[in-house]
């Protein structure tokens, strides 16, 4: 059984409220967070198995280089989660295999 993720917020002044979809859930998002760190703050756990046989890569670099935070942004396969701002309405598919 999948648990729920955690919320994690630190209270400070942020942008504009927005809402995106994470895997099918609604998710508050603020005006000039990249898609990691709403997924982080949401509490997703962000890592993904490259195959069966490697051990699961995590968010790494957090600046574009090692693509091991890639996700499906509206329907785009492939996009890099940390270099990625999100938007008003953004769906973003994990790809993940769960966030255990």
């Amino acid at each position: 059984m999948k648990e729920t993720p955690k919320p994690i917020r630190i209270p400070q002044p942020r942008g504009q409220r927005l809402r995106v979809m994470v895997d099918g859930e609604p998710v508050d998002a603020y005006a000039g967070e990249t898609a990691a760190a709403v997924l982080i703050a949401a509490g997703h756990i962000l890592y993904q198995h490259a195959t069966p046989e490697h051990p699961p890569k995590c968010l790494f670099c957090g600046m574009g280089v090692c693509f091991n935070c890639l996700v499906t942004i509206n329907g785009i396969p492939n996009t890099r989660a940390c270099i990625t701002t999100v938007t008003e309405g953004m769906v973003i598919e994990t790809n993940w295999s769960g966030d255990e």
